[in-house]
């Protein structure tokens, strides 16, 4: 409980990140927030001014540069102070002031796009000739200009801004539902005690090895959705339309056209994703049927998916352990990034333990003027050593990027967010198994990872084939109810977890809860980055140094390339199947190994 953690300040500061990195005291916060509010009024200056001259432009883009950084730096020092100890009143009000400078940004800049595209071509290109300079942010103008056949009139436009604050209300209305509204009954053990069931207790009801409190849980959770569930479909169906009007209203021929557009992605590598994995569903009920047989029971059940399929054999890794795990297992990654993640690990980049009133979970957030801030809520316990390998994989990928590329290109498209994070668990998870030819042990860290590929690659792609479905749908003018988005829901886990699992009818409602669903063709993401990652640290314990040597220069690339042409210069091709399906391949061979352990 909340009451029985230490305070911030009785915290070995040797444990807390420098958070004076970014600005010595509160005061000077304040100072460069007030600094910042005239250059965004510099910044607003221009309007009416970019197809001006090209000296003009440059004077523009430069500014807009300084506004990237410092800003950066602003917002990074508001939030990670309100995250220390979110029940502080002081940061509250930081944290509210830097939420409305980011509005005040997008408001300074808010001409920029529509004065961008009304530069004619020869005139842009006479300012490229006077001004060399501005060579550096062709690449950024050239993507907002190829975007001119799905921009509109300036009247248009606005009307579009104007109509945005509706087309997040489905996501709003959702998540006011979900975390606000939304209660469940207790779930019961097999003794008959009660437990709380929230969406933060759901997931550690179901790791429980009590299988009376699984079953508990799991039913009353859909028990809840199940009372809501035409309010659910609503709401969601609601979400569908507004992505499939503004899809419209950009003459694009699908929302999932609208949604990859923003990330430089072609729409092929979504619907090869979906293809792959159905290609390689056999692993998924091999996996299915080795969970139902390690478990021992006669029927596998939804709510036997996430307790172990082994036996406990949790390791103790205290953070002093847990950091020489990190730098033995990256080692393959070279000198040169080991001694990044000594820097951090020697620098306070981290903050380690819980204190009250801290914020919960973990993150890695990139900061273009300092270095990255790493949260964690350390436990001592092998799940935070992955966590830790993980947060710091993004730290280096925010670190190099930022390094190399200026502030227009540092920021790295999301579709590639977690390329780098995953890549470092899955070094870590070949080289524990380098160290341990005990059985129970290598089980365990097996199983370990087979559940990240159950729930990253397979559950994932199952989000993204549903979300599709439902796009689908709503452009066809079919409507989507409870009853058509449960039945197809069921239809794709019986396709995706096959004949060995008992097909529980509260599946059908999982869709209810997942709130990506309103994230816009988010979802598929979290699958091609664990098979870039698995792909990626593959080619790099086998080839070395040529293989890192491509990697870091990926690491490094911020967005000065679309991100599928950054991850094919480290070696992997998402534009064909070979990424998903070789990571597929490794899956199988982790469950012919896991069998053979089962057999001893």
């Amino acid at each position: 409980m909340a009451e029985n953690l230490r305070e911030r300040s009785q915290l070995e500061p040797a444990y807390t990140w420098q958070i004076t990195d970014l600005y010595p005291t509160d005061d000077a916060w304040r100072a460069d927030y007030e600094r910042l509010q005239g250059v965004l009024k510099q910044l607003a200056g221009y309007k009416g001014r970019l197809g001006e001259s090209a000296a003009t432009l440059l004077a523009f883009l430069q500014l807009q540069d300084q506004v990237l950084a410092d800003g950066d730096q602003l917002l990074s020092y508001a939030y990670r102070k309100t995250d220390e100890d979110t029940r502080q009143p002081v940061y509250q009000e930081m944290s509210a002031q830097a939420d409305n400078f980011e509005v005040e940004w997008e408001q300074a800049r808010a001409f920029q796009t529509p004065e961008l595209l009304a530069i004619p071509e020869e005139r842009l290109a006479s300012f490229y000739k006077e001004e060399p300079r501005l060579e550096h942010y062709r690449l950024m103008l050239d993507r907002i200009r190829s975007k001119k056949e799905h921009t509109l009139s300036p009247e248009g436009e606005q009307l579009l801004a104007a109509a945005g604050s509706m087309g997040q209300a489905p996501g709003n209305i959702f998540a006011l539902m979900n975390n606000a509204d939304l209660t469940f009954e207790d779930a019961v053990d097999s003794q008959g005690n009660a437990h709380a069931l929230s969406h933060g207790s759901y997931i550690a009801l179901m790791e429980s090895d009590d299988r009376a409190l699984r079953a508990s849980a799991f039913r009353n959770l859909y028990a809840g959705y199940g009372k809501l569930k035409n309010t659910c479909a609503a709401v969601l169906g609601a979400q569908m339309k507004q992505l499939q009007f503004f899809a419209e209203a950009r003459h694009y021929p699908t929302a999932l056209h609208a949604a990859l557009a923003d990330t430089e992605v072609p729409v092929e590598i979504y619907h090869n994703l979906i293809d792959t994995v159905h290609k390689n569903l056999p692993a998924m009920h091999r996996y299915v049927k080795l969970r139902k047989q390690l478990m021992g029971v006669d029927e596998l059940h939804y709510y036997d998916l996430y307790t172990p399929m082994v036996a406990d054999a949790q390791m103790t890794v205290p953070f002093a352990q847990g950091k020489q795990l990190a730098m033995e297992a990256l080692a393959p990654l070279g000198e040169e990034y080991l001694s990044i993640l000594k820097e951090g690990f020697d620098n306070r980049w981290i903050d380690v333990y819980e204190n009250a009133g801290k914020r919960s979970g973990a993150y890695s957030a990139g900061v273009y003027n300092a270095h990255p801030f790493v949260l964690l809520n350390y436990t001592d316990t092998l799940g935070d050593a992955f966590t830790l390998v993980h947060e710091m994989g993004h730290a280096l990928h925010s670190y190099l990027s930022n390094r190399t590329q200026s502030p227009t290109y540092a920021g790295y498209k999301i579709f590639v967010a977690e390329v780098a994070s995953t890549c470092n668990e899955a070094l870590l998870i070949r080289y524990l198994l380098g160290k341990t030819q005990e059985p129970k042990q290598r089980a365990y860290l097996i199983n370990h990872f087979l559940e990240q590929f159950r729930t990253t690659l397979y559950r994932q792609t199952m989000f993204a084939e549903f979300e599709l479905w439902c796009s689908e749908q709503t452009r066809q003018g079919k409507p989507l109810t409870a009853d058509s988005l449960c039945e197809k829901y069921a239809e794709l886990n019986r396709q995706y977890y096959g004949e060995d699992i008992v097909p529980d009818p509260e599946i059908a409602l999982e869709w209810a809860r997942i709130p990506h669903f309103f994230y816009n063709f988010y979802v598929y993401q979290y699958a091609t980055g664990f098979a870039s990652a698995v792909a990626l640290s593959q080619r790099i314990l086998r080839e070395g140094q040529p293989a890192v040597d491509d990697y870091l220069r990926f690491l490094s690339g911020g967005c000065s390339a679309d991100p599928v042409t950054l991850l094919q210069g480290a070696g992997v091709d998402l534009s064909t199947p070979a990424p998903v399906a070789d990571a597929l391949g490794y899956f199988d061979s982790l469950l012919d190994e896991m069998e053979s352990l089962l057999a001893h």
